[in-house]
């Protein structure tokens, strides 16, 4: 089978802020292949928001490698900008204009799009959001989860190939963390846009990751794997300073008492694996 093309590739990764702060991003080296949906996961102060810095260009290593899409962001990010879409995780410093409507124009405007093309590509990114009916609405007024969603129709208003989300679903309630999930899901099933997210929540993961890359305090990049196998690791989340999954938690000490248990990583498979255990007889 042919292996997807690597559009990131982040080698042993150094920083030295003004303050003299070094972060290194090493041990393993952070790569992603087109198509991908990848989960940085680590608490603060784990280098997460750096390592995003770097893809975007906004800070650039005093050591280390750092490719996205065959350029190097810290000195050639003009020439892919267009292809890149981003959602920070305070989006009212990503809100800029004041309504919907002139805030995910704006890109588009930028670039020098013709007024037509515009109202074609404005209208298509709310739709693609499922909040065309906000785009007359003044952005101050909406909920943290709408603002969210305007944030994002404006990083998606150029349709890039490749989404870089910095810890999207952080302060959202359920409904809104399950709908910006879902969307998620639906950009890269249907349009086969490559995400790469951060965040330190562990029980999101499994409804979103193909693969997962864990880092501690510090930059070290200590695993790196599918969501089964890291949940498998329970050991690994100690280290990192967060609290395993709560399934894989639960799983892992019914194989400390004997169990021979598969983990699971929806609530779906736990029922199917308990039930199952009950009918043989194991349980």
């Amino acid at each position: 089978m042919e292996t997807a093309e690597v559009i990131i590739e982040v080698s042993c990764l150094k920083h030295i802020y003004p303050d003299r702060t070094e972060v290194y991003l090493c041990g393993l080296d952070f790569v992603v292949h087109r198509g991908e949906r990848v989960v940085i996961l680590g608490p603060n102060g784990s280098g997460k928001s750096t390592l995003l810095h770097h893809l975007l260009g906004l800070l650039e290593p005093h050591e280390g490698l750092v490719r996205v899409l065959g350029h190097n962001p810290a000195r050639e990010y003009d020439r892919i900008r267009q292809r890149i879409g981003v959602l920070l995780q305070d989006v009212d410093d990503q809100i800029i204009a004041p309504t919907v409507w002139d805030d995910v124009a704006f890109s588009p405007r930028n670039y020098g799009y013709q007024e037509g093309e515009v109202r074609e590509m404005v209208e298509r990114s709310l739709e693609r959001v499922g909040i065309i009916h906000l785009r007359d609405k003044i952005c101050h007024y909406l909920s943290e989860g709408e603002r969210r969603k305007v944030a994002l129709a404006g990083a998606l208003v150029l349709q890039p190939e490749l989404l870089i989300l910095d810890e999207p679903l952080e302060g959202l309630d359920p409904k809104s963390r399950s709908e910006l999930i879902s969307l998620f899901n639906h950009l890269h099933r249907e349009e086969g846009v490559t995400i790469v997210m951060t965040t330190h929540d562990v029980n999101l993961v499994s409804h979103f990751a193909d693969s997962i890359y864990m880092l501690v305090k510090g930059g070290e990049i200590v695993a790196r794997g599918s969501p089964q196998a890291i949940f498998g690791q329970t050991h690994r989340f100690s280290s990192s300073n967060l609290d395993p999954p709560v399934l894989a938690a639960l799983f892992h000490r019914l194989r400390e008492e004997g169990l021979e248990v598969e983990i699971p990583l929806t609530i779906e498979d736990a029922v199917k694996e308990i039930l199952g255990r009950v009918r043989t007889g194991q349980l």
